[in-house]
């Protein structure tokens, strides 16, 4: 008895460890998180463009449907979901806007000149307020907004499944054209 007595702090530890392990690796998990910017109106911002120039504002997101993806050349996930952005700016009717996170300019540059440029306009937040403003957990994170509404929200990085199960539905309710996704959409 004495002996597990000893060993009893060890094996809460590892079993403590092992769960804040598996909670960081699984895949699918973080998009759960509850957003009280759905269903509200888009945060007021505006941002300067990553060079110098065509940022966005919360102006550019009155009228349509956008999606505005939260990233940043530091993020290895932001990296692995950028095809998917590719393929999703074929969409008809839908604008991307790239909301470049707490990043310097010269680096996420040298990103979008290596993996291409989806979006319409990028915007720099170097210091992470209008992703605050945005209630941005951390990259990736994508929102779709619907004439100056914030109707879905998707924490981590966009995949397959995201796209075929969540997005390509939300697009076609949005009366949005689909059709160049496809059936195979990575």
């Amino acid at each position: 008895m004495n002996r597990f007595a000893r060993l009893l702090p060890v094996i809460v530890f590892v079993l403590l460890a092992g769960m804040l392990l598996a909670g960081l690796l699984l895949p699918g998990e973080r998009s759960d998180v509850p957003s009280p910017l759905v269903g509200g109106e888009v945060p007021a911002f505006s941002l300067e463009g990553l060079k110098r120039g065509g940022g966005f504002s919360d102006a550019d997101l009155r009228e349509g449907v956008a999606l505005v993806n939260v990233w940043a050349s530091w993020c290895l996930p932001c990296r692995a979901e950028h095809p998917i952005l590719e393929k999703l700016s074929c969409v008809g009717g839908l604008e991307l806007y790239g909301l470049n996170f707490k990043d310097t300019r010269e680096n996420a540059e040298a990103f979008l000149r290596e993996l291409g440029n989806p979006f319409t306009r990028v915007g720099f937040d170097e210091n992470g307020f209008t992703g605050l403003d945005w209630g941005v957990y951390g990259v990736p994170e994508t929102f779709v907004t619907g004439n100056d509404r914030v109707v879905y929200k998707h924490v981590g990085p966009l995949s397959r499944e995201t796209v075929t199960g969540e997005l390509a539905p939300l697009f076609r309710s949005l009366d949005l054209d689909t059709a160049c996704l496809g059936e195979d959409v990575g």
